[in-house]
C-alpha cells in the first residue's frame, strides 16, 4: 500500500488532534477520525463529478449512477465492490471497511450536472457499488440533497440499501415520488442473526430491515428486496429460503430478486479467509464449487433457481426467479459481474405502474 507522507488533523474525543496519513486521492481535503466511528477514517474529497456514466458494453439496465461514498462500513465479507478499493492503493479487506472516501460536495456538483441542457433526465441508480445509507450517512447527510436535486430536475431514480437510515428520508422520498418515478429496494438475504452478525457485521439486523420494509410500504412506497447472495450450504436450504420468503411476504415486500453468491477477484480471497475462520469444514466444498472462476456451476445455479422459484410461489411472489434465469444468459463477463448484484432492483424501478413504481 502506498501512502502520502503528508498528514491531516483528525477530530478526537478530548478536542485534541491526531495525525492521519493521507492517501493519494484527487481533490482530498482532509482525513477525519471521530470517537463515534472508532477505527474508521473518512477521507473527505471535493469531487469533480457526481453522475457516473455506465459503459454501454456493460449491458446495464441503467446508464447513470451516483456513489456519494467509496468503501463501506457494512463490511459484508462477500461484497462484490471490494476490488474497487485497490484503485486507491488500498486493500480490498479491512481498508474497504474502514478507509471511507466521502464526496462532501456531491450535492452541489450534482445540481450543476443536472442543470446542463444536455441532461436528458435518464434513470439514475444509487447503491450500485457502496451503500448510500451506510453509517457515514448519519454524519454527512448527503442523501437528502441528492434526493431533492434529482426530484427538482425531474430525474427518476432508485435506491438499493441495507441501511435503516433510509427511514429518515421517507418524507423526501414520498414528496419526490409525486413528481418522478422513485424506486426503493432493501438488501436482505440472511435471517439468522448469528450468521448475519459475522457475515455482514456492520449492517442493521434482519429484523430492523424487515421493519424498514414495513415502513416503506406503510408510507405508500413500493419496496423490492434483493435476497442476495444465497450462500451454498449456509443459506440455500429449503427451510431457510422458506423462512426468508415468508418473512419478506409478511413485511409486505413488493417483489423479491434472489440469486447465488458470486466471488469476484479480491472479494474471493477475503471471503475464503472468512470461511476458513467461521466454517472451515466448507472450504474444500467452496473451492470445488467455485474453482478458478467467480460463479458457481450452471447446474447449481439452475437447481437454486428452481428452489427459489418454489419458495417465492409458496409465499405469493409468483413469476420466475429473474436473477436465477438471467445469470445463465450469454452476457459478457463484465456485464454478468455487475448484473447479479446490482441491476434487478433498479431495472424494475424503471417500469411505472398504476402506483408509479414497480418492483
Amino acid at each position: 500500500m502506498r501512502w502520502n507522507t503528508q498528514t491531516a488533523q483528525s477530530e478526537s474525543a478530548d478536542g485534541g488532534t491526531d495525525s492521519v496519513p493521507l492517501i493519494p486521492l484527487a481533490g482530498l481535503l482532509r482525513a477525519v477520525r471521530t470517537p463515534e466511528f472508532h477505527g474508521i477514517t473518512f477521507h473527505e474529497v471535493a469531487a469533480k463529478s457526481a453522475l457516473n456514466k455506465v459503459p454501454p458494453a456493460s449491458s446495464m439496465p441503467f446508464r447513470w449512477t451516483i456513489n456519494p461514498y467509496r468503501g463501506c462500513s457494512h463490511a459484508c465479507v462477500y461484497c462484490f465492490a471490494r476490488g474497487t478499493h485497490q484503485y486507491l492503493d488500498l486493500d480490498s479487506g479491512l481498508d474497504f471497511d474502514r478507509q471511507l472516501v466521502v464526496k462532501v460536495n456531491v450535492v452541489e456538483v450534482l445540481r450543476a450536472e443536472l442543470a446542463r441542457p444536455s441532461w436528458s433526465r435518464e434513470h439514475v441508480a444509487l447503491g450500485t457499488s457502496t451503500d448510500p445509507y451506510q453509517r457515514a450517512e448519519g454524519r454527512y447527510a448527503l442523501m437528502p440533497g441528492i434526493i431533492r436535486a434529482l426530484a427538482d430536475s425531474g430525474t427518476p431514480f432508485s435506491i438499493l440499501t441495507k441501511g435503516t437510515l433510509l427511514a429518515r428520508d421517507l418524507p423526501l422520498l414520498k414528496a419526490a415520488a409525486a413528481h418522478v418515478t422513485v424506486g426503493t429496494a432493501i438488501s436482505l438475504a440472511v435471517l439468522d442473526q448469528s450468521l448475519q452478525s459475522v457475515l455482514e457485521p456492520g449492517t442493521p439486523t434482519p429484523s430492523a430491515r424487515l421493519a424498514l420494509i414495513r415502513k416503506l410500504r406503510d408510507a405508500g412506497l413500493p419496496c423490492g428486496v434483493m435476497a442476495m447472495p444465497i450462500l451454498p450450504w449456509l443459506t440455500d436450504g429449503e427451510e431457510h429460503l422458506d423462512g426468508l420468503f415468508a418473512a419478506l411476504a409478511e413485511a409486505g415486500a413488493s417483489e423479491v430478486t434472489a440469486g447465488a453468491l458470486h466471488l469476484r477477484p479480491a472479494t474471493k480471497e477475503w471471503f475464503m479467509q472468512w470461511l476458513a475462520r467461521e466454517h472451515p469444514q466448507l472450504v474444500g466444498r467452496y473451492r470445488r464449487l467455485y474453482g478458478q472462476g467467480s460463479y458457481a456451476p450452471k447446474d447449481y445455479r439452475m437447481w437454486l433457481g428452481r428452489r427459489v422459484a418454489q419458495a417465492k410461489a409458496r409465499h405469493g411472489f409468483g413469476g420466475r426467479d429473474t436473477v436465477g434465469h438471467r445469470m445463465l444468459d450469454p452476457a459478457p463477463r463484465a456485464a454478468r459481474d455487475h448484473l447479479e448484484e446490482t441491476t434487478a432492483p433498479h431495472r424494475a424501478a424503471r417500469k411505472p405502474t398504476d402506483q408509479g413504481v414497480l418492483f
